[in-house]
């Protein structure tokens, strides 16, 4: 039966009037950028018209790319409808495990990472006339490389070739600017009225952290869900960040008067396509994450609910840890979510911040190029000759650290050699379309396990179960097996379509010519329905096959929960788990949030460590001697590590002096200069000299500091220092004896350290009093009875610096402090004069101080002598 346009629904696209521009534009210049607001028919009106399925235009072959699966298949489905036809016709798609396209089809809707594997086959496209990126202004990773790849070819292979980048919000000059200076072409929207309502939570909540959502802030969303729902009509899109929060708000709507509803990339595709249909005319609330965001339309929805959160992803490169971080939405992102409101009617959009936060938002979510793991990334600009993107036209240059990192995980999984060159094996890597840790685990492990049971390990690792299967990995491959959820048949369709990859890259590999040693091709086997002998049960599959995914992952037990990974990061497991005891762990996923000493085990297998050894052995080093100060004492062992875990260790009976006296050294800046020993006097000699120091300058030396003595440990604690040989040969050796060896000998000065800074002062009474130079960064302290200081005009110096003197009175106790002893008899005596006389009224208290003779007796005691 002949296919009926549905032209009154295309005619009232409001992008139309903007299509004989966009037209215009391409055929001037060949590249363009659209910007067109959601509803506008940009995703579905605009490839038709290209395409000639629509209009007066020639027949065209055009690619629509588009960030995810959900939307790929929902704009083929209305480009399809708007035909009058069947998905598969004029209008089809693919996406990773699923193909609907016939030999007539025009427009074919893809991912971007399907059309990246693509151009990796077919670098002239062969065939294609236009490409359309959709939602440019996500800027995801994959995303920017496409067009990065297609800016190439249009350069260097087809000239001809036209590129549309197309959203309803972007950096429309950015994107000009990359793709040529080319022209943009804008289109205005008929979108209804969307009232903003702002809801911040009533009390404060706390921010996201690493994934953790505050549950308060859950409960408030639910409240304004149900809010929502009793204040306006038609049904509820409301975004959360992912698909714990999507059950968590979902679990506290039970009671509503609603059909509940949770749409995200894991969740089936038959749900997602039931989403899509409409409803059967009961109100609906749809849970969703940024899936729901752009390129479709979800129907009857009036009203919608934002959280203002998103995902992205974090890489801890230093760890090799990468994980998903919880972080603030966009501005663009919530102009995104609230147009889904008003795509048919007007509508409200439910805004769970302040007003005035609004404008601290950033403007737009931060491109993945900059934020994420780019091992993958490095695969496929090194298979396309490019290898540190140098070449490549990308609106944000990749990291250098980032990419320094990707390399090195390149090189360590053997997808480049030596010299950072792709070969056969790193082309079969890139078109698995997996990470490349995941692409070598499938490459290498099928050898010993089985393809079949390789791909659907590696398959449970590229799309994590849900959180309910546990953190056992063999116990969730049992679980996806028995099936009976939602996670089972998407797990299955990408396991089979990985053991289709595998064989065919198995062969391919076999044919090619000999690859360098490091290189070889594994020995895939010609049935995957079996496994090869010994292959062994669940968890030694699953075990090696993490290990060759994640080398630096390895783990070993060091408390109940409690492991060292081999890249020395920490890890525990959560109570409960029945991992705990094991001794060896490879660790699958891991998060470990800001601040945090140690990793959260979400995801593992059990190990044993000759395992551990062949999966990693590259981090194994050879016996090594260590001698370092560990636990406060030298330790000198024989050393075997895999990464920063010891497997042997034994006592190294001799080491060598210097690396015992460097390890001394260390030990005296950690623990400090407190491991000599320090006399009295030689805490007082420490003091006069750092006074010194401080007054005079050279030549006395600075001994204030540990580490400036530290520096001078030749010159002031040897040969002691050489011939120790533990912690109790440090506190043998005298700190006063030592400092000595660092007085001014050679310019004579040296001799002059009790005239410039005496350890006593004789006082006019006789007595020759200590003074106190604190820690030589003060002024010099003389604690005296003040009698003994009668007749003494002037206050003493020590190097030129008056002394701080501590009156004291008959019986020791501070009286007065004073700097200036000439003004104190003047001024001051007079009061502590008559509280003295008051206190010690056997003692003589003159009038006159400066001219009275000094004493340390009483007035009866001086009558008799």
């Amino acid at each position: 039966m002949a296919s009926v346009p549905r032209t009154s629904a295309l005619e009232s696209l409001p992008v139309g009037a903007a299509v004989p521009a966009l037209v215009a534009a391409l055929d001037a210049h060949g590249t363009a950028v659209l910007c067109a607001p959601p509803g506008t028919g940009k995703t579905t009106l605009v490839p038709l018209v290209l395409a000639g399925l629509v209009g007066a235009g020639p027949a065209r072959k055009v690619i629509v790319a588009e960030p995810r699966r959900i939307a790929a298949r929902a704009a083929a489905r209305r480009m399809a409808w708007l035909l009058g036809e069947r998905v598969g016709d004029s209008v089809g798609f693919t996406v990773r495990g699923e193909r609907v396209v016939g030999p007539g089809t025009r427009v074919e809707v893809v991912t971007t990472g399907v059309l990246l594997q693509r151009l990796q086959r077919d670098q002239e496209l062969a065939g294609t006339d236009v490409v359309v990126l959709d939602e440019c202004h996500e800027r995801h990773l994959d995303a920017d490389t496409v067009a990065a790849f297609l800016l190439d070819v249009r350069a260097t292979l087809r000239p001809e070739l036209r590129l549309l980048a197309a959203s309803a919000t972007t950096d429309a000059a950015g994107w000009a600017r990359l793709l040529g200076d080319a022209p943009v072409v804008e289109a205005a929207g008929v979108a209804h009225p969307v009232d903003v309502v702002w809801v911040p939570p009533v009390r404060p909540v706390r921010p996201p952290h690493g994934m953790r959502v505050d549950p308060a802030l859950l409960t408030h969303v639910a409240a304004v869900v149900r809010r929502a729902l009793a204040e306006r009509a038609g049904d509820v899109l409301c975004f959360l960040p992912g698909v714990g929060e999507i059950s968590r708000v979902a679990g506290q709507l039970g009671a509503v008067d609603a059909e509940v509803l949770q749409v995200h990339g894991r969740a089936p595709a038959a749900v997602q396509d039931a989403v899509l249909a409409g409803g059967d005319g009961r109100r609906r609330v749809i849970l969703a994450t940024a899936v729901a965001e752009s390129s479709l339309t979800v129907p009857g929805v009036r009203i919608v609910v934002d959280a203002g959160l998103a995902r992205e992803p974090r890489v801890d490169h230093a760890r090799g840890l990468g994980t998903l971080a919880t972080v603030r939405a966009s501005r663009a992102s919530a102009r995104q979510r609230a147009g889904r409101a008003g795509r048919e009617a007007p509508g409200a959009v439910y805004r769970c911040w302040a007003e005035a936060e609004d404008g601290r938002l950033p403007a737009f979510p931060s491109p993945e190029i900059r934020i994420a793991d780019l091992a993958q990334f490095a695969l496929q600009v090194a298979c396309w000759g490019d290898p540190d993107a140098s070449g490549l036209a990308l609106l944000d240059p990749p990291p250098a650290g980032a990419m320094a990192a990707a390399r090195e995980v390149l090189a360590a999984v053997d997808a480049v050699d030596r010299a950072g060159r792709v070969g056969p094996r790193g082309h079969a890597m890139a078109r698995l379309g997996l990470h490349p840790r995941l692409a070598r685990a499938l490459l290498d492990g099928a050898a010993d396990v089985g393809v079949r049971r390789a791909a659907e390990v590696v398959a449970l690792l590229s799309e994590e179960p849900p959180r309910e299967y546990g953190d056992d990995l063999a116990a969730a491959w049992r679980r996806a097996r028995r099936g009976g959820d939602g996670y089972a048949p998407r797990w299955r369709t990408e396991s089979q379509r990985l053991t289709r990859a595998l064989n065919s890259t198995g062969h391919e590999l076999a044919a090619t010519a000999q690859a360098p040693p490091h290189q070889a091709p594994p020995a895939i086997e010609a049935r995957p329905e079996q496994a090869p002998p010994g292959a062994g049960g669940d968890d030694v599959v699953a075990g090696l096959i993490v290990a060759l995914a994640f080398p630096e992952r390895v783990a070993q037990r060091k408390a109940e929960g409690a492991y060292l990974m081999a890249n020395g990061t920490g890890a525990d497991l959560n109570e409960g788990s029945p991992l705990r005891n094991a001794p060896w762990l490879a660790v699958a996923v891991a998060d470990r949030t800001p601040h945090s000493p140690s990793a959260r085990i979400r995801l593992a297998a059990l190990l044993d460590e000759d395992t551990a050894r062949a999966a990693a052995a590259h981090l194994l080093s050879a016996d090594a001697e260590e001698v370092g100060w560990e636990n406060g004492d030298v330790s000198a062992r024989r050393v075997h590590r895999l990464g920063a875990i010891e497997l042997t260790v034994r006592p190294l009976r001799d080491p060598a002096p210097d690396r015992v006296r460097a390890a001394l050294l260390d030990g005296l800046r950690t623990d400090g200069l407190g491991l000599l020993r320090w006399s009295a006097d030689a805490r007082t000699l420490r003091a006069r000299l750092a006074f010194l120091h401080r007054t005079l300058g050279a030549p006395w030396p600075d001994v204030a500091r540990d580490d400036v003595l530290l520096a001078r440990a030749d010159d002031w604690l040897e040969p002691e220092l050489s011939r120790a040989r533990r912690r109790s040969d440090l506190g043998r050796i005298e700190a006063g004896q030592a400092l000595n060896r660092l007085l001014p000998w050679a310019t004579g000065q040296a001799s002059r350290l009790d005239e410039l800074a005496p350890e006593r002062i004789e006082v006019p009474s006789g007595s020759r009093i200590r003074v106190d130079y604190g820690d030589g960064d003060g002024q010099p302290v003389l604690a005296v009875k003040l009698q003994e200081l009668f007749g003494l005009a002037r206050t003493p110096l020590v190097a030129g610096v008056p002394v701080l003197v501590h009156l004291l009175s008959p019986a020791g106790r501070p009286a007065a402090v004073t700097a200036d002893l000439a003004s104190f008899w003047q001024d001051g005596y007079r009061a502590v004069r008559a509280e003295l006389r008051g206190r010690y009224p056997r003692h003589p208290w003159p009038e006159d101080p400066a001219s009275a003779e000094p004493t340390r007796h009483t007035n009866n005691r001086l009558r008799r002598s």
